[in-house]
């Protein structure tokens, strides 16, 4: 059976920018292995749907809960690679900081956080299909998908 984990891309509008410069994406580091960046996300646990995971994991890795993020309608990326030999499968919806300025709070799983504009998120993320799903997002809300 595929691992299975699900989260979400965090972006803030930078409200003196306008798009695509006033966009910026969260990504954290993990405090193992390769120290890589990844957006928010966890294991499913059992009996646990998929979105209440994203909702959960974020709120443990990042200190972001529902009162701090809106969800973003019509984005969903589902990624699929193996890990350690076993297929894994992240489901990544797309979700904004209502305020730009709240606080992000690390758990001991990650070592640092960035607020990233999409060439440096890119470069920080480093695997392509996260790269690809990044620049899936920009294109999505240019073309003004993710309005309120």
């Amino acid at each position: 059976m595929a691992l299975r984990a699900c989260g979400f891309i965090i972006f803030r509008r930078l409200a003196q920018r306008s798009l695509p410069g006033g966009i910026e994406y969260l990504l954290l580091q993990t405090s193992y292995g390769e120290h890589h960046w990844t957006p928010p996300k966890g294991h499913v646990d059992p009996g646990e749907d998929d979105l209440t995971t994203a909702w959960r994991e974020t709120q443990e890795e990042a200190g972001l809960g529902k009162e701090h993020l809106r969800l973003v309608d019509g984005f969903l990326q589902r990624l699929h690679y193996e890990v350690r030999g076993r297929e894994k499968e992240v489901l990544y919806w797309l979700a904004e900081l209502r305020d730009p300025s709240t606080n992000v709070t690390l758990s001991d799983e990650h070592q640092d956080y960035r607020w990233a504009k999409l060439e440096e998120a890119c470069r920080l993320a480093k695997y392509k299909d996260l790269q690809d799903t990044l620049k899936g997002v920009q294109h999505f809300l240019e073309k003004g998908e993710g309005k309120q």
